[in-house]
């Protein structure tokens, strides 16, 4: 394909020599490989892979340089994917995504910079009063705003959707019409911004709004990170994407940016989204801040929320059902429980003078916050036993559901699990038992991986105690 150029508009248009340096190809900065491979998955966008490896391999002969001249800024594209370019122009949704890129990776190092600035690694408060969760929080809110992607002059419209990128298509047609159900009552639409479910109720919502005349309006945010974009490329109906530096800000970025939580069918990964949101509902201090959360799917997935359902009622009892409910093949009444969830959002925050577009209130415990390491010594260590608060069991849930994640579809963790064998978790037996089972599931339904024909474990379960 040659050389394509780009030129970056607004304030990207515009970088430091030092930004420059860092992700330019002739200096080969300590970012540029993160950002060449970021930029491969946007330019990648619509093809359907979940193997970031592979994708890495497929173009090995690409590159991207940051050109700094008497104009500004401008990105040479050299050997892009054939399917990004048109008339011997790159694809103008794609242009865009690539700003995102730029912006976001620009300040992820400024954002860690900040972090380790503000609260020293190994100090819980600074001199300023500033815990390090409270600067995580702020840090967050200061991305999404550089994306536009909070906005003051907005009431409480966003319906964020989790789910998995290997579903078959009546799953997908079932998220699809939710979606067209959610655009028609002017709510938007917030996703992971890859394949499968993180596609479906996008479109939906910008044909629902399109048949209200208001398409333009729609918004299509599509929320990932630098470990996860090459294995989910973006899908083409993301309108904002948004690069948050690991999973964990990635997850604290929905919570807080959205008002209602579906979850749609998916595999480990949405697993450890719910048990995320669930271990921040399990936390006394959030019990008055409203996150209405709504299990939804068609008639054919009820056993995967049964299979869903009956683990988590396993893990932490049956008052666990009290903070999410669970829809069979109803759209409508889907949209309209969001739409009645986005009401109590909007009174609740009216109340108590919270920001619409920002959930400040909302108290997130240091284990769901910092940052997993994902090794196997870190997955071995991980405490999955009943002896424990809840919330931190959820913490722990996710964590391992992570690694789990990252075994499959990252690029380190496919390496890591290549050279020393699957991962080992250790926990009570009926945990361990309906991890296992629940798994199982995963893989009989299709759940994991659309790369493997025949999925291949990259963990290991094994009880404690009988």
């Amino acid at each position: 394909m040659g050389v394509q150029v780009v030129w970056p508009s607004g304030a990207m248009a515009l970088l430091t020599q030092l930004e420059a340096d860092r992700i330019s190809l002739k200096s080969q900065g300590d970012l540029y490989d993160l950002y060449r491979n970021c930029s491969l998955a946007v330019l990648n966008s619509g093809n359907l892979t979940d193997n970031s490896k592979e994708l890495l391999e497929n173009y090995q002969n690409f590159e991207i340089d940051v050109v700094r001249n008497e104009r500004g800024l401008k990105l040479e594209l050299i050997n892009p994917p054939e399917s990004a370019i048109v008339d011997g122009k790159v694809i103008k949704t794609l242009q865009k995504h690539l700003y995102s890129v730029l912006r976001d990776i620009v300040q992820l190092q400024s954002t860690r910079d900040s972090i380790q600035e503000i609260v020293p690694q190994g100090l819980s408060e600074n001199t300023l009063g500033l815990d390090k969760g409270t600067v995580i929080t702020n840090v967050i809110f200061h991305i999404l705003r550089a994306a536009n992607a909070v906005r003051a002059d907005h009431i409480p419209s966003l319906a964020v959707c989790w789910g998995g990128h290997s579903i078959p298509q009546d799953e997908y047609d079932y998220a699809y019409k939710v979606g067209k159900s959610l655009g028609l009552r002017g709510i938007d639409v917030c996703t992971g911004c890859g394949p499968g479910i993180m596609e479906a109720p996008m479109r939906g919502s910008l044909e629902g709004h399109a048949l209200q005349d208001n398409a333009a309006n729609c918004e299509r945010i599509g929320l990932t990170e630098p470990s996860i974009i090459a294995a989910e490329p973006p899908n083409p109906f993301v309108s904002n994407l948004v690069i948050m530096p690991d999973i964990e800000k990635r997850l604290e970025a929905f919570v807080r940016l959205g008002h209602v939580l579906l979850v749609f069918p998916g595999g480990p990964g949405t697993a450890e989204e719910l048990l995320y949101i669930l271990g921040i509902k399990l936390c006394h201090c959030n019990r008055h801040n409203p996150i209405p959360i709504i299990l939804t799917g068609n008639e054919k997935s009820r056993p995967y929320f049964e299979a869903i359902n009956d683990f988590l009622v396993h893990c932490f009892g049956s008052d666990i059902t009290r903070h999410y409910s669970i829809v069979i093949d109803d759209p409508k009444k889907v949209a309209e429980m969001v739409a009645d969830g986005m009401k109590t959002v909007h009174a609740h925050r009216t109340l108590i003078h919270e920001s619409y577009c920002y959930n400040w209130s909302l108290q997130i415990p240091e284990e769901l916050q910092d940052p997993f390491d994902v090794t196997h010594e870190n997955m071995a260590a991980l405490d999955l036993h009943k002896d424990q608060e809840p919330y931190k069991l959820a913490a722990n849930l996710r964590r391992a559901f992570s690694g789990i994640v990252t075994g499959n579809v990252k690029e380190k963790g496919i390496k890591i699990v290549a050279e020393h064998g699957p991962f080992k978790l250790h926990g009570d037996k009926d945990i361990i038992e309906y991890m296992g089972k629940l798994m199982t599931d995963f893989i009989e339904q299709g759940r994991i991986l659309l790369s493997q024909r025949e999925y291949v474990p990259c963990y290991q379960f094994e009880a404690t105690n009988d």
